[in-house]
């Protein structure tokens, strides 16, 4: 017991006070060192990455992946069909598939479509006119894996021109 009769530590508030303010002092240290650690890109969100490019159709509508694609929008004969799609990125898609091809004999009107197995790949995406952050793929490739509809290349790649019907095919180079 001390002099005061009372048998608490006179030290005692103080030891309390001494060891509250140590526990702050270790809690503060503490989380500025938590805060120094975290990195700086984790205080700020990554930006999303850009959506794949699309194709745009005889409608002016981007699609993504289609199971068929118009590539005659003026008359309808050559359609391609049963794509399907190994890639599809932001700088290239390719499908195997069908390219239906109306052989127009005797006329278009009375011909009939002929199936020619192909690869198609999709490439050099560009921006899409007022369709903000979007890219459209610009450049498609056939290559016919058996023959390809006469007088057409076996290679050929066409540019995809949104503000006429039908495209115009440049023969691709051999390697």
């Amino acid at each position: 017991m001390d002099a005061s009769g009372d048998d608490r530590n006179p030290r005692g508030p103080r030891t309390r006070n001494r060891t509250r303010i140590r526990t702050g002092i270790l809690l503060s240290t503490a989380a500025a060192l938590a805060a120094a650690t975290v990195p700086a890109s984790a205080s700020q969100p990554a930006p999303a990455p850009a959506p794949d490019p699309v194709v745009v159709d005889c409608f002016s509508q981007g699609q993504v992946r289609p199971d068929e694609y118009l590539l005659a929008c003026g008359d309808g004969n050559n359609r391609l069909v049963d794509l399907r799609w190994n890639t599809w990125g932001p700088t290239t898609a390719t499908a195997t598939g069908t390219d239906m091809v109306n052989d127009c004999r005797p006329y278009c009107a009375a011909g009939r479509f002929r199936p020619y197995p192909v690869t198609v790949t999709l490439s050099d995406p560009q921006p899409w006119p007022d369709h903000p952050g979007t890219q459209r793929f610009a450049t498609i490739r056939l290559l016919y894996t058996n023959t390809a509809p006469a007088p057409v290349p076996k290679d050929v790649t066409y540019k995809l021109v949104y503000d006429t019907p039908t495209p115009t095919p440049t023969p691709t180079p051999s390697p």
